[in-house]
């Protein structure tokens, strides 16, 4: 046998070996990626979800699937690496075209909307003070009132805080809020009268200068009242509100769209509002865009910052070892578009199962 033909031997025997660890790596493989096609079938459910419309997407869990939204992208990417590694052309095809759907779903959080940031001062160099056209805004879900007033107070004292909403304001509360100072801070408020359908407890309004058309239930609705009044900012007047609809719970079947659907008539006002609040719902959920109408936008999904989590906050798993960061976006301040607010952060305030969540108003020129 001549040199050429045995290397020619050697070669074929070579591309058998080659083909037969390929085809071992392949059945080796294929229980994985059996378990990779079944997760993305239950992103590509999820996300079906998210397009049912206003009215039926209060159905049993669905609201709680699709409050997880945003993760479904990240699912979606780590099965496309590792359909890329395994070369599985099918499977790969599947998650990109999910991630641009999420991408296009969540463009706001990416990228800033024309407008939607002004030059906003530091927020170190705001002052209390009613008379420019900026204002520091701050809410927070109390947990029935168990929130840590000392906390809250100091964070209204560091952030400037001109308007604060609480949320399942109850207990002892409101005490000890005013004896850590918090009504030397903010003096004026308007809390919301208490009703058999509260959420948790009752909402309330502080601000730092005098409220006009004051009321403690602006519309009617079933769950917590809502609290409202109205500041003259620099030349105009901004009407704000506390705001916790009914959470999606299947016990709570009906009640959390007819919550969202009642703030939804707000959008037939012809005065400026800003709403902050609970309003245990993302921007996923379908009753929540319905809610802000062609009228109102969010803060969060506007502002091209990435997402604001706010609950669970203080949440820890096996005895107190593991920290949970919080995994979904709940806590809103919807504004009219005429407006800006931007700068958001959020904070963790002890006692609350909720992260704070600011923002600085800019009511424009």
């Amino acid at each position: 046998m001549s040199d050429i033909q045995q290397l020619y031997n050697a070669v074929d025997s070579d591309q058998n070996l080659y083909s037969d660890w390929n085809r071992e790596d392949s059945l080796r493989a294929r229980p994985l990626f059996t378990v990779l096609w079944l997760v993305m079938l239950a992103v590509v459910v999820v996300m079906a979800l998210r397009m049912i419309p206003n009215g039926f997407d209060g159905r049993k869990y669905i609201p709680v699937a699709v409050a997880f939204m945003p993760w479904m992208a990240g699912i979606a990417a780590i099965v496309l690496l590792c359909a890329l590694v395994g070369r599985r052309r099918g499977l790969a095809a599947v998650c990109v075209v999910c991630c641009a759907i999420q991408v296009g779903w969540h463009w706001g959080y990416l990228r800033p909307a024309d407008g939607a940031v002004a030059d906003l001062p530091d927020t170190g160099t705001l002052t209390v003070n009613t008379g420019d056209r900026y204002a520091r805004l701050m809410t927070l879900n109390t947990k029935n009132g168990l929130a840590d007033a000392d906390q809250i107070v100091r964070a209204v004292r560091e952030e400037h805080v001109e308007v604060l909403a609480l949320q399942e304001v109850q207990g002892t509360l409101l005490q000890r809020l005013e004896r850590a100072g918090l009504t030397v801070l903010l003096p004026y408020s308007e809390i919301a009268s208490v009703t058999n359908h509260d959420n948790g407890g009752v909402n309330a309004l502080f601000t730092a200068a005098p409220m006009s058309s004051r009321t403690a239930n602006l519309l009617p609705i079933e769950s917590s009242n809502i609290p409202s009044g109205c500041v003259r900012f620099n030349l105009r007047t901004v009407c704000f509100g506390s705001v916790h609809p009914f959470s999606p719970r299947p016990r709570n079947q009906g009640l959390w769209n007819s919550s969202l659907d009642s703030i939804s008539k707000l959008q037939s006002n012809t005065r400026l509002f800003v709403l902050l609040g609970d309003f245990n719902a993302t921007w996923d959920h379908a009753s929540f865009r319905s809610l802000l109408g062609s009228r109102f936008v969010d803060a969060g999904e506007r502002n091209g910052a990435w997402f604001h989590m706010t609950y669970p906050s203080n949440a820890m798993l096996f005895c107190g070892r593991i920290a949970v960061p919080p995994l979904v976006e709940i806590d809103h301040i919807v504004h009219d578009r005429s407006i800006t607010v931007g700068d958001l952060e959020t904070l963790d305030i002890a006692g609350s199962d909720h992260r704070a969540l600011l923002g600085t108003l800019d009511v424009g020129r």
